[in-house]
């Protein structure tokens, strides 16, 4: 299956191609094309593109980019660096969707159903709406697993902008805007129909309306929507339905978000073990944060802890603590959080934690816990809070 510049997938429509001869994918993947091959894969892809662009109906292709789109996110954080494992570790939820089927990544651009009629709720059981229904059969099935997906702190749910990208410029027949009603909990709830709130109906926007984007991969405009769902604090799902004006063709958009957060999108920092030199993702940038705490020094044998605090809100917190070993490999680690303020930790992930009042204990789990000299890993927590979030000084053994 070739990728790259105007590559597709084997089981890809022609209408699902890319509306120009510029590929949807750009020169992200053109790195992961053997260097001797290169132009001769560049060119047959040209080529193919160029027979089918005459008989393939035109397609809209786009996504929501602000907040991104689950499948978009994994691959504007991970698709230069898709194959490094440390994603398991500090992006789990795009780890478990690139091993389900890269080309959710890949056809980032490309998840939308046909000859809906404007009966979403029909179409799309509940707990699948983020992959449209299974549309494509289980090429997008992972974006409706339950977990902590990567979520864009948005400082405020009254009054906020959703960019929806829209690559072949063809307007729309209406964007609709859902956000989850407070009290749900995407980390734990399959989203549901009964658990949204329609908060936008953009109406018709008329082809080549919106802000034309410099960016060589997506092309096209970004269409901005204003929105307000006031209320709303922690984490939740924004969810936009495009229904295309050129034909039949309905786009499905789940965006994680934590109302109350600070710093834009926490875009998880690809990096390895010392082992192993990563290339750059597109956007690999951590939201500011408040100072880490700070860690004694590792002996031999031992690890040691760093706790920052990467989002907060009126009366809660996440917060990400990355695990070191000292001079020799460890094969396990325990980190232990004592909390000054009172704060209790209720979700985690990439660790076991147990919690005693306002202390919390973590544990590895069967994938981190054994590392090299000098190599870390991390892991997330989320919790609650009552007006001061001191940050705690952790400890850390090894075993």
């Amino acid at each position: 299956m070739a990728r790259g510049g105007a590559l597709t997938t084997d089981d890809e429509r022609p209408e699902h191609r890319a509306p120009s001869f510029q590929p949807a994918l750009g020169d992200e993947m053109s790195r992961f094309v053997v260097h001797s091959r290169r132009t001769l894969v560049v060119a047959v892809s040209a080529l193919a593109m160029l027979a089918t662009a005459f008989v393939a109906p035109a397609a809209a292709h786009g996504s929501t980019i602000d907040p991104m789109s689950r499948n978009y996110g994994c691959w504007k954080r991970w698709g230069s660096d898709f194959q490094n494992p440390a994603m398991a570790t500090q992006d789990p939820m795009c780890y478990q969707a690139w091993q389900a089927d890269p080309n959710a990544m890949w056809n980032w651009n490309g998840l939308y159903r046909e000859g809906v009629a404007g009966n979403h709720q029909g179409a799309i059981p509940d707990g699948q709406l983020c992959s449209g229904g299974r549309t494509g059969g289980t090429r997008y099935a992972a974006m409706d697993t339950i977990g902590n997906w990567t979520a864009t702190n948005i400082a405020s749910s009254s009054n906020f902008t959703v960019v929806s990208h829209d690559q072949a410029r063809h307007g729309g027949d209406y964007y609709r805007v859902y956000v989850t009603r407070q009290g749900f909990n995407p980390l734990t709830t399959a989203l549901k129909w009964s658990d949204l709130e329609l908060v936008k109906d953009t109406g018709k926007i008329l082809p080549g309306v919106g802000e034309t984007t410099t960016d060589p991969v997506l092309n096209g405009v970004s269409v901005k929507i204003p929105v307000s769902a006031p209320g709303r604090t922690g984490r939740h799902i924004v969810y936009t339905i495009w229904q295309a004006s050129h034909s039949d063709q309905s786009y499905y958009f789940c965006a994680d978000v934590n109302f109350g957060g600070t710093g834009g999108s926490p875009s998880p920092s690809p990096s390895v073990s010392p082992s192993r030199t990563a290339s750059p993702s597109p956007s690999a940038s951590r939201s500011p944060s408040a100072p880490a705490s700070p860690s004694g020094p590792s002996t031999p044998g031992s690890c040691s802890a760093t706790y920052t605090l990467t989002g907060s809100w009126n009366g809660g917190f996440q917060a990400e603590v990355r695990v070191a070993a000292g001079s020799t490999a460890i094969t396990g680690w325990t980190v232990t959080l004592a909390y000054p303020s009172g704060q209790t930790v209720n979700q985690a992930w990439n660790a076991t934690v147990t919690s005693s009042g306002s202390t919390a204990t973590a544990k590895n789990v069967s994938y981190n816990g054994a590392l090299a000299a000098g190599a870390s890993t991390t892991f997330g927590l989320l919790g609650t809070s009552t007006g001061t979030n001191t940050a705690p000084v952790p400890t850390c053994v090894a075993s």
